[in-house]
């Protein structure tokens, strides 16, 4: 796995560095300080993965980032900081991760490790699909970030239960925790691929994967028990229809 840092820092360049070569497999093909020069490596030379400070010269981290978010195959984008102002703008443009300054070595550690491991997934999935390079949106359909405090975090959409409106946000939930995510129910229902996820009601969206009982309700509708958690879901009596011809009742 190739990555490139971005820090005109030098003492936090070096730091970042040390931790990647300490925890991980990972080659540092390449450091830069200035967003220009990162741009111009780009045009001729791919890698995997940036680790991308959001104040460096030129074009700072975010305005790079959004130019690398239109390349047909995208690297993992890492920003680095020492604010926590700009999460919500990482989030948008789909990081997979947001490292705060000062590093802590343990979250860097955990960091490392989960890039791998997607690194890994996502080409694993190559193979499997034959020599065609698959689209960048193919590669990355499986996988979305969600939001817990200032931290995303890279989750398989295998791993989502259900999500649901809750004023302005959406609430997702999985097995063991809840996110947030800044935006509709629909909006977030349409990151996520249309073989697992059904909108069974306005404020709601499940995954078909996880669905254990379905209990009739008023009106010929359904509620939805999942597996392994206390939540339910109703299919809304305008869903009822589709919901039946997808789960053959």
């Amino acid at each position: 796995m190739r990555a490139i840092i971005v820090e005109d820092e030098i003492p936090a360049k070096e730091e970042l560095e040390y931790l990647i070569e300490t925890h991980s497999e990972i080659e540092i093909v390449g450091a830069f300080e200035d967003g220009l020069d990162v741009f111009k490596f780009l045009q001729e030379e791919e890698v995997d993965a940036i680790f991308l400070d959001i104040n460096i010269p030129s074009l700072d981290g975010m305005l790079l980032a959004g130019n690398i978010s239109k390349f047909a195959k995208k690297p993992y984008i890492i920003f680095t900081t020492a604010y926590k102002e700009h999460a919500a703008q990482a989030f948008e443009l789909e990081a997979f991760d947001y490292i705060l300054k000062p590093y802590d070595e343990k979250r860097i550690a955990a960091m490392l490790k989960k890039l791998e491991t997607a690194f890994k997934k996502d080409h694993s999935q190559d193979g499997e699909k034959g020599d065609k390079e698959p689209a960048a949106d193919q590669v990355t359909s499986r996988r979305i970030n969600l939001r817990k405090n200032e931290n995303i975090i890279v989750t398989d959409v295998n791993d989502i239960y259900y999500a649901s409106a809750s004023e302005k946000v959406t609430l997702v939930y999985t097995k063991t925790d809840e996110y947030m995510m800044p935006m509709s129910i629909s909006e977030f229902h349409a990151k996520l691929p249309e073989d697992l996820f059904f909108k069974c009601h306005r404020s709601y969206t499940v995954n078909l994967t996880k669905i254990h009982e379905i209990v009739p309700w008023f009106n010929h509708t359904y509620i939805l028990r999942l597996k392994d958690i206390k939540g339910e879901v109703p299919v809304s009596r305008s869903n009822v229809k589709e919901f039946r011809q997808i789960m053959q009742l």
